[in-house]
């Protein structure tokens, strides 16, 4: 299948032949692509589906660093590719997920002779550096309301957000505790209703208000 064209453009005639000839691998929903302590085998370029990359520290808490969807890297992969360090993060499939895996001696010989490779993996870091940056402001400087009620906004599915209170938490860089705490204060005031494994959104007015306060 050609899928290097669109997804890296500008290549040369001979090396996109050659990226075309890796396979498209199909990875199920919950396949995990790396672990911490593992080193970076190679360059995954996302065709369809989405892949959570988060961080559990010592205490067990976890948080969301990044998504990775089509047109989309993984800064942690790239940082190890580059910089010969192991992962301390994990990836996990969201969704059912096509992807091809770039193995570590092309990608290296990509980024020595191809400046279209180089542009699209730097642009593609430097995008996610800011996305990190993003994010490392938002968990030190807005309520974890404001955080909250984002999330739910960004995660909405026609008034329903199917998330459990663990999942939230993780993408607010809070703890499941404190995430079910504050739906229960949201629910207590008219904007939202839980059940298990998902919330709906009664006041979708109420919760960007809530979200635009620092």
């Amino acid at each position: 299948m050609a899928w290097a064209q669109a997804a890296l453009p500008g290549v040369s005639d001979s090396d996109r032949e050659r990226l075309d000839q890796l396979p498209v691998q199909t990875l199920p929903r919950g396949a995990r692509l790396f672990a911490p302590g593992e080193t970076a085998q190679g360059f995954a370029v996302v065709l369809d589906g989405r892949v959570d990359v988060s961080l559990t520290g010592p205490t067990g808490r976890e948080i969301l660093l990044y998504a990775v969807e089509p047109g989309q890297s993984c800064i942690q992969t790239t940082l190890g590719l580059l910089g010969d360090e192991p992962y301390s993060g994990e990836a996990l499939c969201m969704t059912e997920v096509r992807l091809v895996l770039i193995p570590a001696p092309l990608f290296h010989a990509l980024m020595a002779r191809s400046e279209a490779f180089r542009s699209f993996v730097f642009r593609a870091l430097a995008m996610r550096m800011h996305d990190m940056t993003a994010l490392l402001e938002r968990v030190a400087f807005t309520r974890v309301e404001a955080r909250l009620a984002q999330a739910l906004l960004d995660l909405d599915q026609n008034g329903t957000v199917a998330a459990t209170h663990a999942e939230l938490a993780a993408r607010i860089g809070s703890a499941r505790e404190v995430v079910s705490r504050r739906l229960e204060a949201l629910a207590k005031r008219g904007l939202l209703t839980t059940d298990r494994g998902h919330v709906d959104l009664k006041d979708r007015e109420g919760l960007l208000r809530l979200a635009q306060v620092l």
